[in-house]
């Protein structure tokens, strides 16, 4: 089980939040290219360690925040 720390509900089941991918991807604005949407859609870091990632409370105080998972461990710490 992964215990996710939600900044405003405290510790709770990961079964309570929505995977929100890789944080701090910017999203394509204006009349880009199919490429770009592709890179942006479909391209992702997999590292083996930390990773910084967004959840979603969604039954909880439903917001987006962001931490730190390790991907081999599933340990989380707070994003800085």
């Amino acid at each position: 089980m992964l215990l996710i720390d939600c900044p405003h509900c405290g510790p709770r089941d990961e079964n309570e939040f929505h995977y929100g991918g890789q944080a701090g991807i910017a999203y394509p604005t204006g009349d880009v290219p199919d490429e770009e949407w592709a890179e942006y859609v479909f391209m992702r870091d997999n590292p083996k360690g930390w990773f910084h990632e967004r959840w979603f409370h969604v039954h909880g105080c439903r917001t987006w925040f962001a931490v730190e998972r390790h991907t081999v461990t599933h340990e989380i710490r707070k994003a800085p």
